[in-house]
């Protein structure tokens, strides 16, 4: 009888044992659970903001306003607040200053702008600039001066044009030389808009002059004037045609927006303050594109790529692309929207490339950290 009770006992341990390993197999413990990773949908990323390649290529500059490429690679580039900077695009050298311009005047809009080299800069050295300045310390007045460039440094400054009237606001200051070898000159109506329509002022117009600044030969009314009836023109670009194509800032205040792309021909009204936007008059020339009355680019520097005109949006934060076939924009797009902030120049690099300037310390923009900047950005993509 006690055999047979122990042989019960035995089996019945061997029979828990095993259901204990057994379990053990099929059930293991929650420490040894590997942990499962969350779940993080990806979004699939095909705004212009990561698809068009930029590289920076100076930083920490104080309201970059004009760019130029020199021969050597290097660029140089105004800054409103009268200095004149010699700039390595490949970031060996650290930007310095070719010339502080000391009777530029610094107020609103207004300061050291406009910026470009002689057609025939590798012989002559010669370099162009447009600024504000005041006679009496009251009066705000605009020019554009010569100076030539030896050594890295800009001096023996010489008067080309100047009284061009100014103000707070609306001082144009694009100048650029035409594939006819004359210097053109985009000013500003100094917030006087009557001054855009009176061809006898140098206000609100597209000026040509040569390049000592005599009134061009062929000019329409026997001065420097090449087109008028414009309110403030920043940006100025010839196509692969010759055309000359314009950048003009629109209406501001409670009605805003209507900023202009035009194509400028000799002696052309293009009609303001009398027409805006779509608005026709006999004798006036309504842009070929605008910005209508719910959207506004500011738009200032532009160079055309191909049949693309670029150009720089200040309020748009963007850098505006207008195809451009027979005379008609057929397609305008918006890039880098809002990546950089406000974008002010822009000019073609190699390989057809593009340097793009911000303007985020102006007193309109939010500077980030490294601002002002110079980007060399790819059109392409």
């Amino acid at each position: 009888m006690k055999r047979v009770l122990f042989a019960l006992i035995v089996v019945v341990i061997l029979i828990s044992v095993g259901l204990l390993f057994g379990l053990n197999k099929h059930i293991p413990s929650t420490t040894s659970l590997p942990k499962q990773k969350a779940q993080v949908a990806i979004p699939t990323v095909t705004n212009e903001k990561t698809n068009t390649p930029t590289t920076m290529i100076a930083d920490h500059l104080t309201i970059p306003w004009a760019i130029a490429s020199l021969p050597d690679g290097f660029l140089l580039a105004t800054e409103r607040t009268g200095r004149v900077l010699r700039i390595d695009p490949n970031k060996k050298e650290a930007p310095t200053a070719v010339a502080t311009l000391p009777e530029v005047k610094v107020s609103g809009e207004g300061g050291l702008l406009g910026l470009v080299l002689h057609p025939d800069f590798a012989n002559n050295q010669f370099v162009y600039l447009y600024y504000t300045y005041s006679t009496n310390g009251v009066n705000t007045l605009n020019r554009v001066v010569r100076m030539t460039y030896r050594n890295n440094l800009l001096s023996d400054e010489k008067m080309i044009v100047e009284a061009i009237p100014g103000s707070l606001f609306h001082d144009g200051g694009r100048i650029k030389f035409g594939p006819d070898g004359y210097l053109y000159i985009g000013t500003g109506d100094a917030q006087e808009p009557s001054l855009a329509q009176d061809t006898k002022s140098l206000a609100g117009k597209i000026l040509r002059v040569t390049d000592s600044g005599s009134p061009a030969p062929g000019n329409p009314f026997g001065n420097a004037v090449y087109s008028y009836g414009h309110r403030n023109v920043q940006g100025l670009a010839w196509n692969n045609k010759g055309e000359l194509w314009a950048t003009e800032h629109g209406v501001s205040g409670l009605e805003t927006g209507l900023d202009e792309i035009n194509h400028i021909e000799l002696g052309k009204n293009y009609g303001w303050p009398v027409i805006k936007g779509d608005q026709t008059q006999a004798g006036m020339v309504k842009p070929v594109y605008n910005s209508g009355t719910t959207t506004t680019w500011a738009p200032s520097g532009a160079v055309f790529v191909g049949d693309s005109l670029f150009f720089g949006g200040l309020r748009g934060q963007s850098l505006y692309e207008a195809v451009i076939a027979d005379g008609k924009v057929t397609t305008f797009t918006p890039h880098l929207v809002g990546t950089y902030g406000r974008l002010r120049d822009v000019i073609a690099a190699n390989d057809g490339l593009l340097y793009v300037t911000t303007s985020n310390k102006d007193g309109r923009g939010s500077p980030m950290s490294d601002d002002d900047r110079i980007l060399l950005v790819n059109p392409e993509q």
